[in-house]
This record gives C-alpha cells, structure tokens and sequence, in this order.
C-alpha cells in the first residue's frame, strides 16, 4: 500500500451554523478503489457571522438580484473555508505543500434533481478558485453535479463514506445524519456475500425547523440538548398534519430533499391545524419528526435486522433526539459516532476529504444504488493551486 497522504475536507451543511474542517491521512493506494480508512489528524471550525448566515438562508429562496447576492456570499463563504484550513496547517504544524487537495463541498441552497427539464440541478456555493488562490492547495468541488448529470439524485453522497467507515462484517448497521436534514445509510454485514448493496436516502428534516422554531420563541440559535423539546409534549393531531399531509415521507428510495421543501412556509402551512399549538409542543412534535422518519427507515430494512444506528451531526448532541430514537428502536444500539472513533461534527468534512481523496485518484465517489445515477462516476471539479 501507498505511503498516506494528506487531505482536508470542509463542510457547511443545512444546519447554516459555520464551517466544520478535518485534516486527515489517507493512503492513496494504486487504482484507489479501497483506500484504507483515514486517520485524522486535526479538526477545526468557524462560526458563521450573522449576516452571512441570514443571507445563505434567505438565497434558499428566489430573491431580488439574487445572482449578484449568490456570488458575495460565495467569495464570504470561501474566506471562511480558508480561515479553518489556515486553522488546521496551523495546529499540525504541516506545511501546506504536504497537503494532496482540499475537499470542499460550499453551502447548498437549491436542490432539484430530475426537476423542470428531467435534469435537474443542485448548487452549492461558494469560490473554489478563491479557496484555491488563498490556501495555495488544489481544491476540488462541485461533488454533486455528475451524479445529477448521471440521473441522480446528487444526495446523499456520504453512504459509501459511512460503508468504509462503520460498517461491520457481522452486522447491518445504519448511520443517521442529522445535519438541516437527516440523511440515513443503511449498511449491510460486509462479510455476507449476498447482503445487497449499501443503500442511503434522505429521510427529513434534521435540525433545519428544529433551529427555525427555536430562534423564533426563544431567541436561542438552537435547543440545546433538546431541553425545551422536553418540556413539551407531542401533538397527535400535528404529528399526522407533518406526516401524512407531505408526500415526501411515502417516496420510496432513491429520493433527496433540503430546504427547498422543508422551509418555514412548509411548517405554517401544517400549524394552521393547531392554531393554539403551544410552541414547547410543537418542538416536541418536530423532534418525533425527525425520529418517526429515520426510526421508519431502520425498522423497515433486511426486515429490522440492523443491529446498531450510529448517529452523527449536530443532531447527535441533543439529547431529546437520542432518547426518542432509542425509544422508538427498542432492539438496536443507538449511540453517536465517537463509539468508532470520529465525533459526530468531524464525520460529514471526512466523509468530504475522502471523496477529494477519490476525485484525486479518479475512482467513483457515488453509489447509483443510493443516488440512482446510471452508473459509477468520478465526483469532483479540480481548481489547481
């Protein structure tokens, strides 16, 4: 096996609360179709300021001269991504030239695969050949755009990630994302020959109207712990107005979804069945939510076979969220990713310095099992340092 080389991944997700940045080692092994898993090395993040965040929210949606707005805010994003990469040659002492590529996925802030023209599209934003010119490292981008060209649905890109990393020989094992929205791997035992491919879908919304509904009756960015969700109790009547009134949540595999359909418009529409709704109850029935649609897709695969749901993203942090999906899995393990060796914020910017890793080495980053692309494709868009 080749010697390791150094990757940095970056990540932005729907959550829109900063950048999160990983140094890792990965060994680029000749025709880099198994490359060994990475090592990290170093983590580093950045808070978004306000008013980048308010305007990466508010470009979700059509907007007056909103292409001029998408570039700023593209070049501000990018000079946070470089900030952190500073952040992590700094603390490992590493010079940049020891670092193969960056992998850095931007800020999405549409997704429309298949939609309009049969195509479709997705955008992340941001200014790769900024990121390039600052950092003086080859950056690659724009991840899911092939799949999309491909017929896919560009998302989530993270399940081959996860198979590398959690999956076990004597078990099937889920992995549950939960960034903005929550995104579930489903992995089958890697020592059984039969065991079907891996697969992975979006299942709903994560921490996007958990955070909206927060900041809106309390002023908190986000509910910690899921404390104030706790203190609520969970709406019958709005629980099934979520659920059963979004056609989403009966799509079967391949499927994606983002802000472009779980946004605050989407929730009024739903409250005007409770109009009375006490907003501590309403957080509690968003947190069922987002555990009704993973627990639905865990129980449901190899006939509720999986053994273990490992949970990653800011979701993993709170509490209230980690005991309804205990509580709604009776007989699988759920605990959060540190169990193997990766924090819950570091999992997605690996999983992104990994897929840089295969991009650099011209191996397929996507599953078209998972995303339904007609087949494997090279993931990635290189700006030379």
């Amino acid at each position: 096996m080749a010697n390791p080389t150094c990757y940095i991944g970056l990540m932005s997700g729907t959550s829109l609360d900063g950048v999160d940045g990983v140094l890792v080692e990965i060994h680029d092994a000749p025709g880099a179709a198994d490359a060994a898993r990475p090592r990290v090395l170093q983590h580093a993040s950045r808070p978004f300021l306000d008013v980048l965040r308010q305007e990466l929210l508010a470009l979700n949606t059509a907007g007056e001269d909103e292409l001029h707005r998408a570039a700023l805010a593209g070049t501000a994003l990018s000079q946070v991504y470089a900030e952190v990469v500073e952040a992590l040659l700094a603390a490992s002492s590493l010079p940049r030239t020891a670092v193969r590529a960056i992998g850095a996925h931007g800020q999405t802030v549409r997704h429309r695969p298949l939609a309009f023209d049969g195509v479709g599209y997705t955008l992340q934003l941001q200014n790769p050949s900024l990121l390039a010119e600052r950092c003086g490292i080859d950056v690659v981008a724009d991840f899911r755009s092939r799949d999309v060209a491909a017929g896919g649905q560009g998302a989530p890109l993270v399940p081959a990630f996860h198979a590398a990393w959690f999956g076990r020989p004597d078990a099937a094992v889920a992995v549950l994302n939960i960034g903005g929205i929550a995104n579930l791997s489903l992995l089958p035992p890697s020592g059984d020959p039969a065991g079907g491919p891996v697969g992975g879908y979006d299942c709903g919304p994560g921490n996007a109207l958990l955070d909206h509904w927060c900041r809106l009756h309390t002023g908190a960015p986000y509910d910690a712990d899921g404390a104030w969700a706790a203190t609520g109790r969970v709406l019958p009547a709005l629980r099934e107005a979520l659920w059963t009134g979004e056609p989403f949540f009966a799509l079967p595999p391949p499927k994606s979804t983002g802000r472009d359909l779980f946004h605050p418009a989407w929730l009024a529409q739903r409250l005007a069945a409770c109009p009375d709704a006490a907003p501590a109850d309403v957080q509690a029935t968003l947190t069922e939510l987002t555990v009704r649609a993973a627990a639905a897709g865990v129980s449901s695969y190899r006939n509720g076979s999986v053994e273990e749901l490992v949970v990653c993203g800011g979701g993993a942090l709170n509490g209230q969220l980690m005991r309804g999906l205990a509580a709604a899995l009776p007989g699988v393990v759920v605990r959060t990713s540190d169990a193997h060796g990766l924090p819950p914020l570091q999992v997605e910017a690996t999983a992104f310095a990994w897929l840089a890793q295969r991009f650099m080495v011209r191996a397929p980053g996507n599953l078209p099992a998972v995303t339904g692309a007609r087949g494997l494709r090279v993931l990635g868009a290189l700006y030379p340092a």
